[in-house]
C-alpha cells in the first residue's frame, strides 16, 4: 500500500493507512525530490497523540537521505509556511486539519512556502512508489553524511509577523472569544490577539493529543456560539485543529462563514484602495448570496474547482490579493502564501474595529441562500459523466429553481462517492431538490455498501 496525495496532501488513520513505515518512505522520496542538502528542512505538528511517532518517521526518511531536519513542534500549519517563505527551505506539517484524531496527514511546502505543484506530487508519488516496491534505493548516507535532527521553535518569529500585519494598528476595546479546538493555535490565537489589544476569553485550550476538534473548532461552533452570548462579547473565533482557517460568530451568536469573511474583507479592502483588480477569487462551492453580494458592490468574481490550492494558483497567477473557501480558507496573498486562520481573524477584526460597526453588521452585506449538500455512496463513480439520464434530471431540477438557484455535482476525488449540492430561496426547496438528485444519481450509478 502506498500514499497518494489529495487537495492537501496525503492523509489517513495514523498507524493503520498513514503508517511510519509508509512515512519513513515519504521522508525518503521529499529528501530526493523536495529538500536541498545545504538548507534544514522544518517539521511542524499539530497537537494529535500519533503526531510525535510520524514526526519521527519523516524526520528518519529525510535523515536517511543526508537532510538536515529542524523540528518545530507544536505550530500552526500557516506558521510553517511562513517560516518555510521567510527561510527560504521546504516544509512539512503533519496534521489532519479538521479531521477526527485518529488521523493523521503530511502536507508539504516547497520552497518559499508554497503548496506543491501536481507535477511535483507526481514525482513524490512515483518515488514513493520505487521505494516501497524496494527499487530506487540509490547511494547511503553514511558517517558524517547522515542527516541531523534537531528541534527549535518557530513560533515567535511568526507571531511578530502577524503583529505586523495590523501596520501598528490595534484592536483595543473589542471583546473576543477564541475556541482553539484543542490544536495547534491553543496557545498562539490569544497570544497574538492579546499583544493587538483585545479582551480575550479562550476555550478549548488543553490539548490532551485525543481531544483535538472534539465537540470544538470550526467544525462544532456551537460551544462558542453559546460562550460569546452569554459573555456579552463582540466576536467569536473558531479555528480547526491545525488553525489554516477560522469562522467567526457575531455579538448574537449567528455563525460568520468563509463566505461572509471574504466579503467583509474584500469591501473593506476595496473601500482602501488594496483590492487589486477589484477581484475576489472563490470557489465553485461559494454561496450564491456572495456572488450577489459582490457583483451590487461592482467586485469581480473568479471561480476556481474546490481547494484552497486552486484558488492561491488564480491568485498568483492574475496578480488578485484575495479569495477563499466557505470552509474559512481565506487567503490574504500580498500577507501569506497560504490559507492563515489568525491572520485571517486579525484582518477582519481590524475591519471590524475600523469601521465602528458590529461584525453582525458588516456582514449583513451579504444573505446566504440555503444551501443543501449531501453525498451520495455510488457504485460506479466513473460513470457520472456519462449518466445521461441524471444530467437530465440536473437540467431539469435547474429549471425550476432559475436564476435564484443553482445545482452543483462533482464526484470525489478518493472515494466511491458524488456530491450533489443545491442552493435555492428556501431551505425546503434545496431539500426537494437534493432528494431528487440524490435518487436520480443512486439509480444511474447504482449504490455501493458503505
Amino acid at each position: 500500500m502506498t500514499l497518494r496525495f489529495g487537495t492537501d496532501g496525503v492523509r489517513g488513520v495514523a498507524n493503520v493507512e498513514l503508517t511510519p513505515e509508509l512515512v519513513l518512505a515519504l521522508g525518503r522520496a521529499a529528501g530526493r525530490v523536495l529538500a536541498r542538502l545545504d538548507a534544514p528542512f522544518l517539521i511542524g505538528r499539530d497537537t494529535r497523540l500519533s503526531g510525535p511517532l510520524l514526526e519521527a518517521a519523516l524526520s528518519a526518511g529525510l535523515a536517511a537521505e543526508g537532510v538536515a531536519v529542524r523540528l518545530l513542534g507544536v505550530v500552526p500549519t500557516p506558521g510553517v509556511a511562513w517560516l518555510s517563505a521567510a527561510d527560504a527551505v521546504p516544509a512539512a506539517m503533519i496534521s489532519a486539519s479538521h479531521n477526527p484524531f485518529p488521523d493523521n496527514g503530511v502536507k508539504f511546502f516547497a520552497v518559499g512556502g508554497r503548496k506543491l505543484t501536481d507535477e511535483v506530487e507526481e514525482r513524490l508519488e512515483a518515488e514513493l512508489d520505487r521505494l516501497v516496491a524496494g527499487g530506487g534505493k540509490g547511494e547511503r548516507h553514511t558517517g558524517a553524511a547522515v542527516g541531523t535532527v534537531a528541534g527549535s521553535s518557530g513560533a515567535e518569529p511568526y507571531a511578530d509577523a502577524l503583529v505586523a500585519s495590523l501596520e501598528g494598528r490595534r484592536l483595543d476595546g473589542l471583546h473576543v472569544v477564541v475556541d482553539c479546538a484543542n490544536g495547534a493555535a491553543h496557545e498562539l490565537a490569544a497570544e497574538v490577539l492579546a499583544r493587538v489589544g483585545a479582551k480575550v476569553d479562550v476555550l478549548f485550550d488543553h490539548p490532551d493529543g485525543t481531544n483535538i476538534n472534539e465537540g470544538c473548532g470550526s467544525t462544532h461552533p456551537e460551544p462558542l456560539q453559546e460562550a460569546v452570548v452569554e459573555r456579552r462579547a463582540d466576536v467569536g473565533l473558531a479555528f480547526d485543529g491545525d488553525a489554516d482557517r477560522v469562522l467567526a460568530v457575531d455579538h448574537r451568536g449567528a455563525v460568520v462563514d468563509g463566505d461572509q469573511i471574504i466579503a467583509v474583507c474584500a469591501l473593506d479592502r476595496r473601500q482602501r484602495g488594496l483590492l487589486v483588480g477589484d477581484t475576489v477569487a472563490v470557489t465553485v462551492m461559494t454561496n450564491m448570496g456572495f456572488r450577489q453580494a459582490m457583483e451590487e458592490a461592482g467586485i469581480a468574481v473568479h471561480e476556481t474547482p474546490v481547494g484552497d490550492r486552486y484558488v492561491l494558483e488564480a491568485l498568483e497567477e492574475r496578480g488578485w490579493v484575495l479569495g477563499g473557501e466557505q470552509s474559512g480558507h481565506v487567503i490574504f496573498r500580498d500577507l501569506a502564501t497560504t490559507g492563515d486562520g489568525i491572520l485571517t481573524a486579525l484582518q477582519l477584526l481590524d475591519a471590524v474595529a475600523r469601521s465602528g460597526r458590529s461584525l453582525a453588521e458588516l456582514s449583513s452585506v451579504m444573505t446566504r441562500l440555503p444551501q443543501v449538500l449531501r453525498n451520495v455512496r455510488v457504485a460506479d463513480r466513473a460513470g457520472l459523466e456519462g449518466a445521461e439520464p441524471f444530467w437530465a434530471e440536473v437540467r431539469s431540477v435547474q429549471a425550476e429553481l432559475g436564476e435564484r438557484g443553482r445545482v452543483l455535482v462533482r464526484p470525489s476525488g478518493t472515494e466511491p462517492l458524488v456530491r450533489v449540492m443545491v442552493e435555492a430561496l428556501t431551505n425546503e426547496q434545496a431539500e426537494q431538490a437534493v432528494a431528487r438528485l440524490c435518487e436520480a444519481v443512486a439509480t444511474a450509478l447504482g449504490t455501493a455498501n458503505p
